[in-house]
């Protein structure tokens, strides 16, 4: 038998029950797949990280995330949440760590402000699809629940990603995006049909503040929906670039903007995004966000 640290962290905010939760086993070496889906599954959280020790000098810590019923390549918000724990227990100081993931290994910067600790991850390779012909996007509105002329005409409704591919849907008002109730038998199917297994519905608000408001949904995966999502709004910022949605907000160099995502569920939280260009090509991309704990046990195994 052994003994497991089990964390529940709120990522992405500062306020309990806010934001958008995680599990954390931190001392999961030893843990066979099958425990960990177990423990995903009993944490019911939309991801678990596992975190376990370096195998190789090519990394400094290995993390895996698993949803309640499968493991994923990478996760943002449980991202934040390991290696905010990683933190709080000194395992980490300031600096920057490599953790291997299956989405490669990836740098994260562990940022000390006064007596907590932000977290930012660099994200996987930028990737952005083809848009998808008309009768594809047809399903998704329909199935999301949407008319057509509600998708707004400058964001060709496509996948883009940076370890773990979302379907982009862009539209015109922000009271809709709350109002959304999706077919979610529906969005699954399409997901199988089109090999992709989430949906990012976002609004843009360039005189705001908070350029992005946004709701994810996931049922291919066991996610209804996902509270704030930190592998939705780094491929949302590939995408702006990409389809040169926010020219007049970006720089030669760089596009950064704030997001706020889960207030329809009551769950809201925010990050910063920051998307490196090169020759006009969204060629990095970072998230930024805060945690607190919501809660620590122990399970023995």
């Amino acid at each position: 038998m052994k003994t497991y640290r089990l964390y529940q962290i709120d990522s992405f905010t500062r306020e309990r029950f806010h934001g958008n939760p995680a599990g954390v086993v931190p001392n999961a070496d030893g843990l066979t797949e099958e425990q960990m889906q177990r423990i995903a599954r009993e944490m019911n959280n939309s991801e678990t990280a596992f975190i376990f020790s370096s195998a190789s000098p090519d990394y400094d810590v290995e993390v895996r995330f698993f949803t309640p019923t499968t493991e994923v390549p990478l996760c943002g918000h449980a991202t934040v949440a390991a290696h905010y724990v990683r933190a709080i227990e000194g395992v980490a100081v300031s600096g920057q760590v490599l953790q291997k993931t299956k989405a490669g290994i990836l740098p994260v910067d562990i940022i000390r402000e006064d007596s907590d600790y932000s977290i930012i991850m660099t994200q996987g390779t930028p990737e952005v699809g083809t848009p998808f012909e008309p009768s594809i996007v047809k399903r998704i509105a329909a199935a999301l629940g949407l008319k057509e002329n509600e998708i707004r005409e400058d964001c060709p409704v496509a996948v883009a990603s940076a370890g773990h591919p979302k379907i982009m849907v862009g539209i015109k008002s922000e009271s809709r995006l709350h109002e959304l109730k999706p077919d979610m038998g529906e969005l699954a199917v399409i997901s199988a049909d089109v090999g992709c297994g989430g949906y990012y519905v976002f609004t843009l608000n360039p005189e705001d503040d908070v350029l992005v408001h946004g709701r994810m949904f996931a049922p291919a995966i066991g996610i209804s929906e996902d509270p704030v999502t930190g592998n939705a709004n780094g491929p949302l910022g590939i995408y702006l670039v990409h389809f040169g949605i926010c020219r007049t907000l970006q720089s030669e160099d760089e596009l950064s903007f704030s997001i706020r995502q889960g207030e329809a569920i009551k769950r809201d939280g925010g990050m910063r995004v920051n998307v490196k260009i090169t020759e006009g090509r969204p060629t990095l991309v970072r998230i930024t966000g805060e945690a607190v704990v919501a809660f620590k046990t122990e399970i023995e195994l």
